[in-house]
């Protein structure tokens, strides 16, 4: 039988483990799971599954709690500097199909810093979708366990919920982020961004992660925060937002276009023994 191989790639400290899909079609959503466990598996945000044999480079991506996502980010620039490094892409521009729509990344050179076209943002509510009427949620009022919180709602192919605070605080990211995520009015759950605007070119935001939980960096979540302060005019259209795990560089083009550029660096090549699994169903 084939190996179990894995490619472990982190964008700012936001790990995934990128497999062919003919690995992950062995592996039940409770195995993966455990994959990505930091304990008993190779730990990791997340897997990225690249959908082999066809035109268009296509991913797949699955959360630690074995959901998937639309987009995202970070994956996307791993997703690209994985098929750089496995020969299927060169430095030119080219096109990724992944379930939030399609978009162009391209590998700059040294590999290290790739540049991903995101996409258009979108404010409207049932774009997310969320239970929430009109056409836009810029300052949409939420009480979270006694905290009144003003949010942003956008989809960058898969839904935002932005917080503007005055002053970030992690603690409150990790302490209301999974409630947030879960709120009745967002049917396939959110994404979290808390958001605090130093200047019209800088952000510092804390993210709450679909399926994934508190993490260190996210590049649809820097998008989606940068989108949202951009949308209510409290930032410029070149815009750096800092995390925990580093920096991401955004800008925007006309319709709210954006693009995200920053770095990706790999980590290891492992070949996953079964074992691991040995104490769960096989099916």
């Amino acid at each position: 039988m084939n190996e179990l191989v894995f490619h472990r790639y982190h964008g700012l400290g936001n790990d995934y483990l990128v497999c062919q899909r003919h690995v992950a079609d062995r592996l039940t959503h409770q195995q993966i799971q455990r994959l990505c466990d930091r304990h008993y598996g190779l730990g990791s945000d997340g897997l990225l599954i690249d959908v082999e044999g066809l035109a268009i480079p296509t991913l797949r991506i699955v959360n630690p709690d074995g959901s998937e996502a639309e987009k995202s980010g970070n994956g996307l620039r791993i997703y690209a500097r994985y098929l750089f490094d496995i020969g299927r892409v060169s430095h030119l521009p080219f096109q990724v199909n992944t379930l939030g729509g399609q978009v162009r990344c391209e590998v700059t050179a040294g590999a290290h810093q790739v540049i991903v076209d995101m996409g258009h943002a979108t404010f409207t509510p049932s774009a997310l979708p969320a239970l929430v009427a009109g056409e836009e949620a810029l300052t949409l009022p939420l009480l979270i366990d006694g905290h009144k919180l003003s949010a942003t709602l956008v989809s960058m192919g898969n839904p935002h919920c932005v917080i503007q605070v005055k002053t970030l605080d992690l603690a409150l990211v990790k302490a209301l982020g999974g409630k947030i995520e879960t709120l009745p009015i967002f049917p396939k759950r959110t994404n979290v961004q808390f958001v605090e605007v130093q200047d019209r070119n800088n952000l510092r935001i804390g993210i709450w992660e679909r399926g994934a939980g508190y993490t260190l960096a996210s590049g649809s979540s820097s998008c989606a925060a940068a989108s949202a302060m951009r949308k209510r005019g409290l930032v410029d259209d070149n815009v750096t937002v800092h995390m925990p795990g580093g920096k991401l560089v955004i800008s925007f083009s006309a319709h709210f276009q954006v693009r995200m550029c920053g770095p990706v660096q790999k980590i290891a090549t492992s070949i996953l023994d079964e074992e691991c699994f040995f104490d769960m169903p096989s099916t």
